[in-house]
């Protein structure tokens, strides 16, 4: 080693340099400091140079730790000496330090941030177009094992954020591919050192941070989860301050570009990132409105299991809830035009295209540089249509309507509802696929679902647009014989109604559990909800063809137990009582050809219609039928029903039994069929309240009350409906003669 070699640096300051005491090394540092104050006196830039590279070479690339030391303090030592005039010789005096953030003496590191501190402190906002090198080093040793290193790199990462924050020179764009790629590290320090960076940026009223979000959203939920309480905080914090910016300034948002890593990030195992990404989802589509329509799938995908979370989750749920709310009203009839370019409210003419094409070029002139050449997906992503896309929201829905959860079933339900009241046309295309399940969805297990499931399969059976979308002839029941049944249905019902009435009853009559805990609701609801005089038709249609003729016998049982006691009923049954009209008529007859499964049954919708005198020639021919336990126990409950408030009519006209002879006979009648148990007694009793009479003696008598009715008696050929009970009796004789299948289970 010579003098030449290390020129202009003496042997002794090279020594010096070189030595493995701190203090030395510093005299060294002292004694450059004075060379280059003389360098400057002089204006000999050659000579300053000189130094740099024999510092910046020499030494601090060099294979002795201590002499990387030194190159280090010495270049600290130029800076200070070189002053403003350091602002010249940036490149050579940061270039050398940054290679020493990786050395693998933790030493070396540390000298090499104090260096940098001191080089940094003098050139301020020069050394910015190496700040991506500087950030780069220093996010590395933000996670430094060593302690001391860790320390030193905290110094000079709140300098360069003092430089950041009052310069003007920082380029933003080419900053953020390094903090997108560095966003993903694992490490808790680095962790920590990010966040910082980000809240930094954010508070700089310069930068807009907001254009770039999207760029560093997806990252920042990934820190968000970290195990640390402490970063967890910061983070969820800056979070916070990027959502009050989004309130105060919506319009500034790129909302389409950042939609999916909410709703990938709300379906996550942390509560704390769902319950952030549910907020912010919130937000967006309280802000943007039906920007959001073309994400709504992946949005319910997200929230609608929220929805049945217990009260420890609670604030997840309400966020939720919101979210789901918002979005359900932002759909509307314009989301049921076919065409996208109606949605936004006109037909676009060729001219009106190109304005809008050269417009959407003039808005992204304004977009920065970066984000046109790095970004074109992101770019694309803002200008998606904001059209809901049913398909893809159905298939969501059909899902979740199969969920373990009580509410999130219910909630698919309101949507679906939502959807027929506001996009018929659009909907009814998957009614076909959506029709089995919502009739599966009747057996569940809540009566609250079951009602929702009610009204939507309602809506669907009396929606006008069902009209243009049959799934048969409009009013034509097809049996599982292949025999086509016509229907008269009443104005407002569709095709899908009679679909539905016959996929009930044969529901009803696979899953008999079913029909006896929850038959009656069912139907009662369905009178509420639809024309309970199209709902008796429908089935009494479906039922007198019914094989299963024990099926069709107990299904008009209850038909007729909740015909005869449910207030929903009660006009229909008003339509029946005094069978003043044609079409009251009419539905008697067609009640009574399915009623005749049932031979209690018919003579009770005779006591409701008054019919009196084919009531007795129906008990007439009780003692051709088979008397049995289950027939005695229909008796016993008309005769309860007898004592109803629904009957008081019947029981007044015993008053006057002198007109109503035919009354008192299937009164007597049904007391002749009954064994003296309490139902013989009871109506014992009531007949025993009679005023006296002769009932064999019709002669001097007043008029009937059938003879009263000749209107009733042209209409209806009670004939022809006696034969068709005989008829229908008959087949249910040999129908119980025929050997049961023994059920191996």
């Amino acid at each position: 080693m010579n003098d030449k070699d290390y020129a202009p640096l003496s042997v002794s300051c090279v020594r010096s340099l070189t030595d493995k005491l701190y203090e030395k090394r510093k005299v060294a540092a002292l004694e450059i400091e004075r060379m280059v104050k003389e360098f400057i006196m002089h204006n000999n830039s050659t000579q300053i140079k000189k130094i740099l590279k024999v510092l910046g070479q020499d030494f601090t690339l060099g294979q002795n730790p201590n002499a990387r030391k030194g190159g280090l303090i010495g270049l600290a030592a130029t800076a200070i000496a070189l002053g403003k005039e350091a602002n010249n010789y940036v490149p050579e005096l940061v270039k050398p330090v940054l290679t020493c953030f990786s050395d693998s003496d933790s030493r070396v590191r540390y000298y090499g941030c104090e260096a940098l501190y001191n080089i940094v402190k003098v050139t301020r906002g020069s050394v910015l177009p190496y700040f991506n090198d500087i950030f780069d080093g220093l996010s590395k040793l933000a996670s430094d094992p060593d302690q001391n290193v860790r320390s030193g790199s905290e110094l000079l990462c709140r300098l360069m954020k003092d430089i950041v924050t009052e310069s003007c020179a920082f380029d933003l764009v080419a900053f953020i591919p390094l903090l997108r790629e560095r966003i993903y590290t694992i490490n808790p320090f680095a962790r920590q050192f990010i966040v910082s960076w980000v809240v930094t940026l954010h508070d700089v009223p310069d930068i807009d941070m907001l254009v770039f979000l999207p760029e560093i959203l997806d990252g920042l939920f990934q820190i968000l989860g970290d195990q640390n309480a402490e970063i967890r905080k910061m983070c969820e914090v800056a979070l916070g301050e990027f959502l009050k910016m989004i309130e105060r300034s919506p319009q500034r948002l790129k909302y389409p570009a950042m939609v999916n890593i909410l709703i990938t990030h709300s379906q996550s195992q942390d509560n704390v990132i769902k319950f952030t990404a549910i907020t912010w989802l919130k937000e967006f589509v309280a802000q943007s409105g039906r920007v959001m329509l073309p994400f709504t799938s992946g949005i319910l995908t997200a929230i609608l299991p929220c929805l049945s979370y217990s009260d420890e989750c609670r604030n997840i749920r309400e966020a939720a809830k919101a979210t789901d709310s918002s979005l359900r009203d932002i759909i509307g009839p314009l989301d049921d035009l076919s065409d996208p370019e109606e949605v936004k409210g006109e037909k676009l003419t060729e001219k009106n295209k190109n304005e809008d094409r050269e417009k959407s070029k003039e808005d992204t002139r304004s977009l920065p540089p970066f984000l046109m050449s790095h970004f074109p997906d992101f770019l694309n992503s803002n200008r998606c249509s904001d059209v809901l896309d049913q398909t893809s929201v159905v298939r969501v829905l059909m899902q979740q309507l199969v969920h373990d959860a009580m509410q999130t079933r219910i909630a698919s339900l309101r949507w679906i509802y939502h959807l027929l009241i506001k996009t018929p046309n659009k909907m009814f295309a998957h009614v076909g696929e959506l029709f089995p399940l919502l009739l599966k969805t009747l057996s569940d297990p809540s009566d609250e679902v079951v009602l929702l499931d009610l009204e939507v399969l309602a809506e669907v059976s009396s929606n006008p647009t069902g009209l243009s979308f049959p799934p048969m002839e409009s009013n034509l029941i097809v049996l599982p014989s292949g025999e086509r049944v016509a229907v008269q249905l009443t104005e407002g019902m569709n095709a899908y109604f009679t679909q539905f009435m016959l996929s009930l009853l044969k529901l009803f009559s696979t899953d008999h559990l079913l029909l006896e805990e929850r038959g009656s609701f069912i139907i009662r609801q369905l009178c509420l909800l639809l024309k309970a005089e199209d709902i008796y038709r429908c089935c009494s249609n479906v039922l007198q063809h019914e094989e299963d003729t024990r099926f069709a016998a107990h299904m008009i049982q209850s038909l007729n137990n909740i015909l005869l006691t449910s207030t929903e009923l009660f006009e229909l049954r008003s339509q029946l009582k005094d069978l003043k009209t044609k079409e009251s008529c009419s539905l008697f007859c067609c009640l009574y050809e399915s009623w005749c499964h049932n031979s209690v049954a018919t003579v009770g919708l005779c006591f409701l219609t008054q019919n009196y005198k084919h009531a007795c020639d129906l008990l007439a021919l009780f003692g051709e039928l088979e008397v049995t336990v289950d027939f005695l126990c229909e008796i016993d409950k008309l005769v309860q029903l007898i004592e109803s408030p629904i009957f008081t009519f019947l029981r007044l006209q015993l008053l006057e039994a002198h007109k109503n002879i035919y009354l008192v006979k299937s009164l007597y009648g049904l007391l002749m069929v009954l064994p003296q148990s309490d139902a013989f007694r009871t109506l014992q009793h009531r007949l025993q309240c009679v005023p006296s009479m002769h009932l064999t003696s019709l002669d001097d008598r007043p008029v009937l009350l059938e003879e009263s009715r000749p209107f009733v008696t042209e209409i209806i050929e009670f004939d022809r409906l006696l034969s068709l009970f005989r008829k229908v009796q008959a087949k249910h004789r040999l129908f119980r003669r025929q050997p049961r299948s023994i059920d191996k289970k």
